[in-house]
């Protein structure tokens, strides 16, 4: 396996973003030159796994190597990050209905990090089109997939629309699948994987001001119609917590002592500290 190093681009609040939502949208991050080349490239070649991408360095310079992409990788990964071994691409001849929701095999869930899911539009992706869609928050929830494909549309999930040359990553096994298109046309939907090969650590760019012990790990605001409620209440704060505390390497000092201790939220606590939190938790 190659790997790549670069200097990270997340900060605190942004890789505890991604432990909340499961996902980051880069939107726009590729040129249209590059775009262009792509979509050309891809006509004259309509594989559903054009692995032979990854000898093109047009491809690995501009796409797998994006800075943007890549520092967020990076910042999620670690130093020296595999790079991907397998290139996909969900082509598809629109209209078509909605995908049945699932997560790709292979899928271990809990707070670990050690690859990330990596998709990109080459060619704008309107809510017509069918972009992906992705339930925030589910990269936490297990279930056997022939329990998924019953359900329909979710309240709150998050349809990935984005500009031509937009890149969005994903933590694995987040629930997700081709949205119902309307308009007639080819969309094409790239997809890989990059690889931790190094311990978790908290290097990416620190903010003075980010405190783990007051930050909020809810998804969305508190009372907010917007606010995610298909886990055990509070759930969605002990497993943002429990996976952001993996990310900065401490992993072994998390503990919840559960009811309104930390890390239900910031409205929960008197004085500089929320009760609960692990004293030696930086």
């Amino acid at each position: 396996m190659e790997t790549y190093d670069c200097k990270p681009t997340l900060n605190d609040s942004e890789v505890l973003e991604v432990c909340k939502n499961g996902f980051l949208m880069l939107e726009g991050v590729v040129s249209d030159k590059i775009n262009k080349k792509m979509i050309e490239y891809l006509n004259e070649n309509p594989s559903n796994e054009p692995t032979e991408l990854l000898d093109q360095n047009w491809f690995v310079e501009n796409i797998l190597l994006n800075p943007q992409a890549a520092g967020a990788v990076r910042s999620l990964l670690g130093k020296n990050f595999g790079l991907p071994i397998i290139i996909s691409n969900h082509r598809t001849e629109t209209p078509l209905p909605a995908q049945e929701w699932h997560v790709d095999g292979g899928s271990i869930y809990g707070p670990e990090v050690n690859y990330l899911q990596v998709f990109y539009y080459p060619q704008a992706c309107p809510r017509d089109l069918g972009p992906t869609e992705l339930l925030p928050g589910s990269h936490f929830l297990f279930s056997l997939q022939g329990y998924m494909g019953h359900y329909g549309r979710i309240r709150n999930s998050y349809h990935a629309t984005a500009p031509a040359g937009s890149i969005f990553i994903t933590v694995y096994n987040i629930w997700h699948r081709r949205s119902e298109s309307a308009t007639k046309g080819i969309r094409n939907n790239l997809k890989y994987n990059y690889w931790r090969t190094v311990e978790p650590t908290r290097d990416w760019v620190i903010d003075p001001g980010f405190d783990i012990g007051t930050a909020d790990y809810a998804i969305g605001e508190w009372g907010s119609t917007e606010q995610t409620t298909y886990r055990q209440q509070f759930r969605d704060r002990v497993d943002s917590a429990e996976m952001y505390t993996w990310l900065c390497g401490e992993f072994e000092k998390f503990k919840v002592i559960g009811g309104q201790g930390w890390p239900k939220g910031p409205r929960n606590y008197r004085g500089e500290k929320p009760y609960g939190i692990p004293k030696d938790l930086t």
